[in-house]
């Protein structure tokens, strides 16, 4: 048998790194493409324009916001699968509850302020709280990914 030598800062298995700016991209790229294709195919024109704003936009801030979070303060420490998933969904619901409150406030006050109105306005108080539980979750699950308590297959 004969040895295998690794070059310094090569991978050699285990889950794939955190990166935060691919998942910030991946987490505006996902929503957008996925809600502007369902768009196009029922010819729905406030959710193409929705796609690429509030429904990408939420979720690439939240994964922003819930990413550098878990980068400058989460524990480096292994968790089971049950376990992740439960952090995961409480931080889902967190983001959630705080987008809905954000939303409340926009469809309260924004047209006031700056005299917007449209169905666009109150599209908020789905999109909003969708798209922050969704990239929360996402970000959480794979933050966690990184110290799992079981290898992952296949990598």
């Amino acid at each position: 048998m004969t040895k295998v030598k690794h070059r310094t800062g090569e991978r050699t298995g285990g889950p794939p790194p955190f990166v935060l700016w691919r998942e910030v991209a991946m987490a505006y790229l996902a929503p957008a493409v996925t809600a502007g294709a369902g768009a196009l195919i029922g010819g729905n024109t406030e959710l193409l324009r929705a796609a690429g704003t509030s429904i990408a936009g939420t979720s690439a801030v939240v994964a922003l916001l819930a990413g550098g979070l878990l980068q400058a303060f989460g524990r480096r420490r292994a968790t089971g699968p049950a376990h992740r998933a439960v952090l995961s969904l409480a931080g889902a619901v967190l983001a959630a509850a705080l987008a809905f409150a954000l939303a409340c406030a926009a469809l309260r006050w924004l047209p006031g302020w700056t005299g917007w109105r449209g169905p666009w306005l109150e599209r908020l108080s789905l999109d909003l709280p969708l798209s922050a539980a969704l990239a929360a979750t996402i970000v959480g699950w794979r933050w966690r990914g990184r110290f799992t308590t079981r290898p992952l297959k296949g990598n």
